[in-house]
């Protein structure tokens, strides 16, 4: 006679969720589902008795693929969002492109070249406007498929007419308040791109450069610091020969010391701290100190330009000025100064009122102003070449070498960048305020007002403040928002009244900032308008510039915050890159303190770069780089997003193969063991079948202790935005409590305890909550998976249609037992300490004839419990063979401390339903293989 199939009657789970995740197939059906139910649009309209919570989208440029710093950032964003609506905000998410600037202008530029083509200002333009809106189409559903969650129909761009319009009216603002000039001042150029620079499109990459030793004959010495009828010399050390030919003064500390050194039948005047690394580098030996001298005392000192006998255009005089950012780090203690060339130098020039001398045009060429060098190129090393030959002509030359350094460079096209002094437009950032207050110092009061995270991330940008010179306004390209000022050409003075402003600001709204560009300037002002400054009726002009692209962005709080009725000014958030304390965050508060008076943001949440797998950067030409949109298509968009919540994203962060795979694996773990809750809750009616939590066995209590602290440590990281210890929480909890221990032990209740019985009903309600609050409590990362657990836990969706509409998860106060978990602690240690006792026991391979025990089933273990033990055991003993997960627990005590384990093959026959050697089996007469439990279980 055939033995019964018991599996069949066993519970066991069943397959709600598919073993394979199927990531890449499953995830843009949910994503259609969800813009089909309108989800997003139903998470702003349900109730939030918390209020706003207001996340601004820092605008990517809309050119190009999404990158790894792409995904990092927008995932990170989306995290908050939907926490915040979870928790009982209305939290709305609106992106936004950044669509002007030099990337978009560099790349269409660039495929005309490759065409041939020359286009118009106006021609280009239009193809910039082209070119951003298809990608910022393209870069839209690549977003979306990530699983970010926003307005994606309606996002904010700053080509669109209005936000051109308000850009214009926050630059009138500013203007009236008295924060815009028109000035000349040294600014970073890119010779290339033939553009001023901001400081945020700056990058500082190594260099190597001409370091050079030059003398400088004096001239007149009229208090007679320097021996009288003898060669008398200073020297300079600087790294950029180029500017030599527009030296005009000569810079010493006033508080350092000076010598003069007397070598052979010269005589020599430079810092004493610095003899004798100067002495040295130049090859002179041989010296003596002649006298001493303070600094402040050599005024009225000047010298000759070092080719002054080259050419009669550099025949002039160098005098001596004095400046305090002369130091002795470097060099001779003598600073060569070219006002036109730097902002030290620059100022130091106004101090003295030194001609501004800038003998390089915008295509990095020396000027008819350099004499012979006129048309040499700085960037190649043309003009260092000229000029260090001249030099050495003229014996003036002491010393050349190599010298590496950190250099500014365009970010675009990675040049090295040079210092120009033109007339641009200009934000005053020390602007006078009200109450004696200046601009500078009222951002720097914001900037304490505002929560910065990580917290050490307000010194960076109080430094980017603190230290920013006046910020430049003009860009000398075709795409962006041109500076609305006109110009007068009877007298030449700029215009920009309320009333030129206005009507500005009507053109661009009607026919965007292309009509500037186009419209001639009587057209654009009203009838009859006459210029402020001379009265004359005309004929006006119009500047060509164009507003630097960080004035565009740094102006978003206005033209979105403040414009779109399901927002409000200031922002509750900003998160962006590290790079953004020169850059967005930056502009932002500058703008905004100036228009507004106050910060656009309470907080500034900053993320680092995206790196490989050995912390460098990724490039194509590296073949580094890591795609999220190919790691999508292998892996699903869940991975990705999982990655972001396992890293501290505070610092920089590395992504690769192998890290992918250790969160694939991780992912898999939090999956299955999801998948196994909501597996074992087939036929379990919470309405029907729930049990209290007081009246469940104590080890689903402890499954709810552990639950609790889960929830309270995940909530307290999602509150501060730290993702990876909810990763890390998640990651133990399921691996190691559910895992490990939990799941493991229930199993024998869930599959062979008759299936309407009050443990395996304990155990369904434990599962249940367990499965709702994970679902939740992932909802914001695993934005897929918590909702295909969602849709499978009963009654859930009846009551919430999606993850994303329900509530974030509480850690209820009465499922926290420290005892019971104290309790459970030291019986899992038992555990333990059986499970090693019970391992020599069972076979070392497949055909192993030497074992004792095939598994724990067939285990009977006696437990011999000193004083320290056996109160705690015998409490517990009823439940200690299920913790055990062993057929037979014997407990004896004994006077001495401790506890010793014996572990003895059962003797007896296995059940065969639950495996158990147990010595009840065959006590029921209908089923001779069945230990009690399992015969009631198939009665």
């Amino acid at each position: 006679m055939d033995k019964p199939n018991y599996r069949q009657t066993l519970n066991l789970p069943q397959d709600i969720l598919p073993m394979r995740a199927n990531l890449p197939q499953r995830e843009p059906e949910f994503q259609q589902h969800w813009e089909q139910a309108q989800i997003y649009r139903k998470s702003l309209e349900k109730d939030a008795p918390h209020g706003l919570f207001i996340l601004h989208d820092g605008p990517p440029y809309s050119n190009g693929d999404v990158h790894m710093g792409h995904a990092i950032n927008k995932v990170l964003k989306d995290f908050i969002t939907r926490h915040k609506t979870m928790q009982g905000y209305r939290a709305p998410y609106v992106p936004g492109w950044d669509n002007h600037g030099m990337p978009i202008e560099y790349a269409v530029s660039q495929a005309a070249r490759e065409k041939g083509e020359t286009p118009s200002r106006v021609e280009l333009r239009r193809r910039c406007r082209e070119f951003a809106g298809r990608w910022v189409d393209i870069q839209r559903e690549q977003f979306k498929r990530l699983g970010v969650r926003g307005d994606w129909e309606h996002p904010y761009l700053t080509m669109s007419h209005e936000f051109e319009a308000r850009i214009v009216e926050v630059f009138a603002e500013l203007t009236e308040k008295g924060y815009v000039y028109r000035g000349l001042k040294p600014i970073l150029w890119c010779p290339y791109d033939e553009t001023a620079l901001a400081e945020a499109e700056v990058e500082y990459e190594e260099k190597t450069s001409p370091s050079i030793y030059v003398r400088f004959p004096l001239a007149a010495d009229p208090d007679g610091r320097m021996p009288a009828g003898e060669a008398n010399y200073t020297i300079i050390w600087t790294t950029t020969p180029w500017t030599i030919p527009a030296n005009l003064a000569v810079a010493y500390h006033p508080e350092l010391e000076y010598v003069v050194a007397r070598a052979g039948e010269a005589n020599y005047l430079v810092a004493e701290g610095l003899l004798t690394a100067t002495m040295e580098a130049a090859g002179i030996s041989g010296y003596e100190i002649v006298s001493r001298h303070r600094g402040s005392d050599l005024e009225g000192m000047t010298f000759r330009h070092p080719l002054h006998a080259a050419d009669p255009v550099f025949n002039r005089l160098s005098p001596v000025v004095l400046a305090d950012y002369v130091t002795l780090d470097a060099g001779t203690g003598v600073v060569h100064t070219a006002p036109g060339h730097g902002e030290e130098d620059f100022r130091t020039g106004r101090k003295y009122g030194l001609e501004v001398l800038c003998p390089v045009d915008g295509q990095g060429r020396f000027t008819a102003d350099a004499g012979p060098f006129q048309g040499k190129a700085i960037r190649p090393g043309e003009a260092d070449g000229a000029v260090l030959q001249a030099l050495h002509e003229s014996g003036n030359l002491l010393k050349r070498a190599p010298y590496k350094h950190n250099y500014p460079h365009c970010w675009r096209c990675h040049g090295p960048l040079i210092f120009r002094t033109t007339v641009q437009w200009f934000m005053a950032i020390d602007h006078p305020l009200p109450g004696g207050e200046t601009h500078r110092q009222r951002s720097l009061a914001e900037i304490d007002r505002v929560n910065w995270v990580p917290t050490e991330m307000v010194n960076r940008i109080r430094m980017m403040v603190s230290g920013r010179p006046d910020w430049c306004l003009s860009r000398q390209r075709a795409w962006g928002v041109g500076i609305p000022i006109f110009y007068c050409g009877a007298c030449s003075e700029p215009i920009h009244t309320r009333e030129s402003l206005d009507a500005v600001i009507r053109l661009v709204r009607e026919q965007s900032a292309d009509a500037w560009f186009t419209v001639p300037a009587e057209e654009i002002l009203p009838e009859g308008f006459q210029c402020p400054h001379c009265s004359a009726a005309g004929p006006f002009t119009k500047e060509a510039d164009v507003l630097e692209v960080w004035f565009d962005s740094g102006s978003t709080w206005s033209a979105v915050l403040e414009q779109r009725p399901e927002l409000r000014y200031p922002a509750d958030v900003y998160v962006e890159g590290s790079d953004q304390h020169r850059g967005w965050f930056n502009s932002s508060m500058m703008v905004s303190v100036g228009a507004r008076g106050m910060a656009p943001y309470h907080t500034v949440v900053t993320h680092g770069f995206v790196l490989d797998p050995n912390g460098e950067k990724m490039a194509k030409s590296k073949g580094n780089v890591v795609s999220p949109l190919d790691e999508i298509e292998k892996g699903g968009a869940d991975i990705l997003r999982l990655w972001v919540s396992s890293v501290d994203y505070f610092d920089d962060v590395r992504i690769g193969g192998a890290i992918l795979e250790h969160v694939r694996n991780v992912f898999l773990r939090i999956r299955n063991t999801l998948r196994f809750l909501v597996g074992n809750l087939a036929g379990f009616d919470p309405e029907r079948d729930w049990v209290e939590e007081a009246d469940r066995e104590p080890i689903d209590r402890w499954a709810l202790h552990r639950l609790h602290e889960v929830l309270t440590a995940c909530n307290s990281a999602y509150d501060r935005f730290i993702y990876h210890d909810v990763f890390h929480q998640v990651q133990n909890y399921c691996a190691v409590d559910l895992g490990g221990f939990y799941l493991d032990v229930v199993k024998d209740r869930l599959y062979c305890s008759p299936k309407e019985s009050a443990a395996r009903r304990s155990a369904q309600s434990t599962l249940y909550q367990i499965a709702d609050h994970l679902a939740r409590l992932l909802a914001p990362i695993l934005v897929h998976v918590s909702e295909e657990v969602w849709q499978a836990i009963p009654g859930r969706k009846e009551r919430y249609e999606s993850v994303h509409l329900a509530p974030f998860p509480d850690a209820h106060a009465l499922w926290k037992d420290e005892a019971l978990a104290a309790d459970w602690e030291r019986i899992r240690e038992v555990r333990d300490r059986v499970n090693a006792a019970i391992e020599p026991l069972k076979p070392k391979s497949k055909n192993d004839p030497n074992f004792v025990l095939k598994s724990s089933l067939e285990a009977s273990v006696t437990l011999f419990a000193g004083p320290d033990w056996a109160p705690l055991l015998e409490r517990f003993q009823d439940q200690l063979a299920m913790a055990l997960m062993v057929p037979i627990m014997r407990l004896e005590q004994r006077e001495e401390v401790g506890l010793e384990v014996r572990v003895e093959r059962a003797s007896g026959p296995r059940c065969e339903r639950c495996w158990l050697v147990l010595p009840d089996v065959g006590q029921a007469p209908a089923h001779p293989d069945l230990c009690t439990r399992c015969a009631e279980a198939v009665a």
